[in-house]
């Protein structure tokens, strides 16, 4: 029996023209495609990009200037001296206005004691029910020192200094109103509320404060 190939036979005229390479010339090695180049892989042949060339003068790229450095805030001239407020208020109204301090300072939650009230004219209604008990017994609770505190400002001398100091000028001489702010000032430890007319405050101020 005759022996039957696998593979079909193909006939040689469905295979198409065979070229026959020329006497003494080899068929040449198909060479492999070369695959992607980075930027620093040179061709072949060809020198790599040698080292950057220094730029000229002109174009070289110059530091930043550094950056100045922040100006200290300067010291205060006096940094011992108390906050001044001012609150606008009539002779009349000025020991209101100065009561109604005391509540918001309360309110903001300072401590009692740390407050001392001056009043330039009539003594207020507090001093003056708490002095008919004696003057012992007035300049005691001073001393104790864990309630607001009212006095005359001719008693401002003896009253020992506070973190918060309010003034009523509830008088009209002058000559008291500006002896009577810097006492206070030097008795006021953070702060000195003042509560009367804006003309006699800034006279009494630029006077002596």
């Amino acid at each position: 029996m005759p022996l039957i190939s696998e593979e079909p036979q193909i006939p040689e005229s469905a295979q198409g023209p065979r070229v026959t390479p020329a006497a003494g010339r080899t068929t040449p090695t198909p060479r492999p495609v070369p695959g992607p180049r980075s930027a620093a892989t040179p061709r072949p042949g060809r020198p790599g990009p040698g080292p950057a060339r220094p730029a000229p003068p002109a174009q070289r790229a110059h530091p930043a200037p550094a950056a100045p450095a922040p100006a200290r805030p300067k010291p205060a001239e006096n940094p011992s001296a108390p906050q001044i407020q001012l609150i606008p208020a009539p002779v009349a109204g000025a020991l209101d206005a100065a009561e109604e301090a005391v509540d918001l300072l309360l309110e903001s939650g300072r401590a009692p004691g740390d407050i001392l009230v001056l009043t330039t004219g009539e003594q207020h209604p507090w001093a003056a029910h708490e002095l008919s008990f004696g003057e012992a017994a007035y300049w005691a609770q001073h001393d104790a020192g864990d309630d607001v505190f009212f006095a005359d400002v001719s008693a401002a001398d003896r009253a020992g200094a506070r973190p918060v100091v309010v003034v009523a000028v509830n008088g009209d001489a002058d000559p008291t109103v500006a002896r009577t702010l810097p006492v206070a000032r030097d008795r006021a430890g953070t702060l000195l509320i003042v509560c009367g007319g804006p003309q006699t405050i800034n006279s009494a101020l630029g006077a002596g404060v």
